[in-house]
C-alpha cells in the first residue's frame, strides 16, 4: 500500500521550500503563475525550490502532495475584507469580525468551506429558491409556443415532433446552478474538514434539481432582487470561491491551470478592500469615486493607465485625488520608488496637485514626497506624492477608523488651498508624527493638517504630514 504523500506548507512571501516533485509536477508549478518561484533544486535531484508569494490558500499539485500556502494576515481578518468587499453597507453597519463566520478555523480552505456552507445553509432555510426560465425543448405534445424557424429547419412537412419554447417555474435557475457549482467545487478542494464536508453534501442534495454546470462553460448571470435577496450573500461569496478556485469556469479561452486548488490573491484582496472602503466614505461627503478609472499618459492615447481609485467632483466631472493600493510585504527602496514614479504619473495625467499611496504595513514610516519642477501657483507647492499606510493586525473597528482617516484627507483635496501656517507642535521639519485610530481629530487650517502627538491609540493608521522633506 502506496503510502499518502504528506501536505507541504510553504508561508506567504516567506523563504523557499525544497519539495520532492516530478519533472511533470515541477512544470506544471512553474507554468501556472501561482508560486513567486519554482525552480529544479540544484542541491537535490527530483527536488523543486518552491517559493509562495502573494497568494494564499491550497493546491494539488498533479501527481504531487498538496501545498497549503499559509498567510501572514490572519485568516479572520482575510474574512473580513472579503466580507467587506462583498458587502460593504453591511461590513459598515456591522463591524464585528462576523460578517464571514468562519467558525474555528485558522487555515484558509478550511475556514472558506466553512463559510460558504454556512451561507448556502441560510439561503435554503426557507426552501430553495424558485423561478421562470424559458425551456426550448423537442417534445411530442404542444406546450407554450411553436418555433416555427426550427420546426422548418428540423421537420419540415412531418409533426410530430414539435419544436416548442415555454416557460417552466423550476428550481433550476441561474442562482441554484451558482450554488450547485460551488457546493460541488468545495467538495473537490483538498483540505476541507469532514464535518464541514458532510454538510455541503447535504446542500448538494438539496440543490439536486438545477443542473450542473459544463465545464469550460461560464457563470450564468443573476440579477439582485427582492425575490433573491436572502441568497445573495452565499451568491457573492460563491462567485468569489469561483473566481479564484475554478479554471473550468474561466470565460471561453482562457489557459487552463494545470493544477487543482482555491488561491487568494492578497494584492487584489487588498485592494478591493481599500477601493471600496473609500468609495463608500467618499460617497457620504458628496464626491463620485471612479475605479479601475482608465486615463491616458500621453496625448496620442498609446499609453494606457488606470488607477485604482479617481475620485471626482459631486457632478463626477472633476477629479480631485487619485488613490493606488499596494498590498506588499518586503519590499525595498526600488520598488517603493517605481510605486512613486507611478503615482506621479497618474497626478501628472489628471492634473491632480496630489496622488496617494496606501500600504498594507502598519510599520511602514509616513510622509508625503514633494516632486522637485513641478511647482505651480502662488504658494510655489510642487506635486505631492502622499503614503499611507493601515495594519491588518489592527481590529476591523480600528481599520475602518483608518480608512475614514484617509477619506477625509481625500475629501480635503477638492476644498481650496491656503498657505500653510507654521508648525505649532515643535516637531523638525520633514519629520512624520502618528494619527491612530481613537486619537483626537487632527486640528485643519485650510487643507494642512497638524494631527494631534496623542498616541494612545494603536498604531493602524499613520497619515499625511504637511512639511516639506
Amino acid at each position: 500500500m502506496t503510502a499518502p504523500v504528506p501536505d507541504v506548507v510553504l508561508h506567504e512571501y516567506g523563504p523557499a521550500v525544497s519539495v520532492p516533485l516530478g519533472a511533470a509536477a515541477g512544470r506544471a508549478l512553474a507554468g501556472s503563475g501561482v508560486l513567486q518561484s519554482a525552480t529544479p533544486d540544484p542541491a537535490q535531484d527530483g527536488h523543486w525550490l518552491l517559493r509562495a508569494g502573494n497568494r494564499v490558500g491550497a493546491l494539488r499539485t498533479p501527481g504531487g502532495p498538496v501545498l497549503r500556502i499559509m498567510p501572514k494576515t490572519p485568516v479572520s481578518r482575510i474574512f473580513f475584507l472579503l466580507g467587506f468587499s462583498l458587502d460593504p453597507e453591511r461590513a459598515w453597519r456591522d463591524e464585528r469580525e462576523g460578517v464571514v463566520d468562519t467558525g474555528a478555523y485558522d487555515d484558509v480552505v478550511p475556514a472558506l468551506a466553512h463559510a460558504v456552507e454556512r451561507r448556502i445553509d441560510a439561503a435554503l432555510r426557507r426552501g430553495v429558491l424558485q423561478g421562470y426560465r424559458e425551456v426550448e425543448e423537442t417534445s411530442l405534445v404542444v406546450r407554450g409556443r411553436i418555433r416555427e424557424a426550427e420546426q422548418i429547419r428540423r421537420h419540415f412537412g412531418r409533426t410530430p415532433p414539435v419544436e416548442i419554447a415555454y416557460d417552466a417555474y423550476t428550481a433550476d435557475t441561474a442562482e441554484n446552478r451558482i450554488l450547485r457549482a460551488v457546493v460541488e467545487r468545495l467538495l473537490r478542494l483538498p483540505g476541507v474538514p469532514g464535518p464541514v464536508r458532510r454538510r455541503l453534501a447535504h446542500q448538494r442534495v438539496r440543490l439536486a434539481d438545477a443542473l450542473p454546470l459544463v465545464r469550460g462553460q461560464e457563470l450564468p448571470r443573476w440579477q439582485p432582487s427582492r425575490l433573491n435577496a436572502r441568497y445573495q450573500p452565499a451568491l457573492r461569496l460563491g462567485e468569489a470561491v469561483l473566481r479564484g478556485s475554478s479554471p473550468e469556469h474561466q470565460p471561453p479561452g482562457a489557459d487552463p491551470l494545470a493544477v487543482d486548488g482555491f488561491l487568494f490573491d492578497m494584492n487584489q484582496l487588498f485592494e478591493d478592500f481599500v477601493t471600496v472602503a473609500l468609495s463608500t466614505a467618499l460617497q457620504e461627503q458628496g464626491l463620485v469615486p471612479r475605479l479601475q478609472d482608465r486615463h491616458h499618459l500621453d496625448i496620442a492615447g498609446l499609453v494606457r493607465i488606470r488607477p485604482d481609485l479617481v475620485v471626482r467632483t459631486g457632478d463626477g466631472r472633476t477629479p480631485v485625488a487619485v488613490v493606488d493600493a499596494k498590498y506588499k510585504v518586503e519590499k525595498g527602496d526600488g520598488r517603493l520608488n517605481a510605486d512613486l514614479y507611478q503615482a506621479l504619473a497618474y497626478a501628472t495625467a489628471l492634473g491632480l496637485p496630489e496622488a496617494h499611496l496606501v500600504y498594507a504595513a502598519g510599520g511602514l514610516p509616513t510622509r508625503f514626497h514633494e516632486v522637485r519642477g513641478t511647482a505651480v501657483g502662488t504658494d510655489g507647492r510642487g506635486v505631492r506624492l502622499y503614503r499611507h499606510s493601515v495594519d491588518l493586525d489592527c481590529e476591523p473597528r480600528q481599520l475602518m477608523s483608518a480608512l475614514r482617516e484617509i477619506a477625509g484627507r481625500l475629501a480635503r483635496a477638492c476644498s481650496p488651498r491656503v498657505t500653510m501656517a507654521p508648525r505649532p507642535d515643535g516637531i523638525p521639519d520633514g519629520k512624520e508624527d502618528t494619527v491612530c485610530p481613537g486619537s483626537p481629530s487632527p486640528r485643519v487650517s485650510g487643507t494642512a493638517t497638524t494631527p494631534s502627538r496623542n498616541r494612545s491609540g494603536p498604531e493602524c493608521a499613520r497619515p499625511w504630514r504637511s512639511s516639506r522633506p
